[in-house]
């Protein structure tokens, strides 16, 4: 801490928070998170390795694949460092510079990953709309274009993020609500004014709710393409494309719908549920999309199975 002229204190530490009421069994529920992490980790490079070695996998629909597959691990490396040393190693102090780098990063690939699973959704949009323009209209090039601009969209919308909170005098309060910085958690630790911060998150916010309401135009686009079909089974066939990746959007959405709703009626509900939601918003997408991923899309389902039938030949 550091003093400053106006004669308050100035707070350049931050201290994280475990599971309030159970900082007696942090260790151990580190092991189920620590778990989560390695699986998470393992389950995403098996993706990104299946991918890269298969020559029959180098398609749009792949290649988006693993850019979920990069946005996910970055999400895990983001989190991973201080949800480590809060439950395994009981080290809940952060610096307020690794503080702000940390919730950029965890933004930045939050907005990443919604722009993917956006770009995702017109990809199967156009599949069933025009298959046979589909690859003529997706080529790899394109897809390699598309991957930077959301790239550089992403992290360029957050940068402002840890410039304007640096730019903050925080002398009231040094607890944060969860195990990770997230911009909205340290923004309300200011006791200076913070209305840009308040109205740049909110603009920030407006734009994740743009990528979900683009991403179910594009379904009740699929939709009305899909019941034209004549075929019962062709729709079937032509909806079980998507199953995955509605399955990815709802594993990603749900819960930033519920941290939203949690962090707007806080005064209402349980610490403990706090840090739950706000843990499982990092754990859980990079944790099930490969699952979901291998389970349902049968060419890398397939292919998996005979890599590890391979290596144990």
């Amino acid at each position: 801490m550091s003093i400053i002229n106006r004669s308050n204190i100035e707070i350049t530490t931050f201290f994280l928070v475990g599971m309030p009421g159970l900082e007696y069994a942090h260790i151990w529920i580190s092991i189920p998170i620590c778990s989560t992490y390695l699986v998470a980790l393992l389950g995403n490079c098996t993706i990104l390795y299946v991918i890269k070695t298969e020559p029959s996998l180098h398609e749009p629909m792949y290649y988006l694949l693993s850019m979920l597959a990069m946005s996910d691990m970055g999400l895990s490396f983001s989190s991973l460092p201080t949800m480590v040393r809060v439950f395994l190693f009981s080290a809940p102090e952060i610096s307020a510079n690794a503080c702000f780098a940390q919730e950029f990063f965890i933004h930045g690939f939050t907005a990443l990953e919604s722009s993917v699973l956006l770009i995702m959704s017109f990809d199967r949009f156009l599949a069933i709309h025009s298959p046979l323009r589909y690859s003529s209209i997706l080529t790899t090039i394109r897809v390699a274009q598309i991957g930077m601009v959301c790239f550089f969209k992403s992290f360029l919308l957050v940068f402002p993020f840890p410039l304007t909170l640096r730019s903050l005098n925080y002398c009231k309060e040094s607890r944060l609500s969860h195990s990770y910085c997230l911009h909205q958690d340290v923004m309300k630790l200011a006791c200076s004014d913070n209305r840009t911060d308040v109205a740049y998150g909110f603009f920030v916010a407006i734009c994740g709710m743009v990528d979900f309401m683009l991403i179910v135009v594009s379904y009740i686009l699929i939709l009305k393409t899909v019941l034209g079909i004549a075929s019962g089974k062709e729709q079937l066939k032509a909806l079980n494309t998507c199953v995955s990746h509605i399955c990815a959007v709802i594993i990603f959405c749900l819960p930033i719908i519920n941290l939203a709703i949690v962090h707007r009626f806080v005064g209402h509900v349980s610490p403990l549920f706090n840090v739950l939601m706000a843990n499982v918003l990092l754990l859980v997408p990079p944790l099930m999309n490969p699952i979901v991923y291998c389970v349902k899309t049968r060419q890398i389902r397939v292919r998996v199975v005979a890599k590890l039938c391979k290596k144990q030949i």
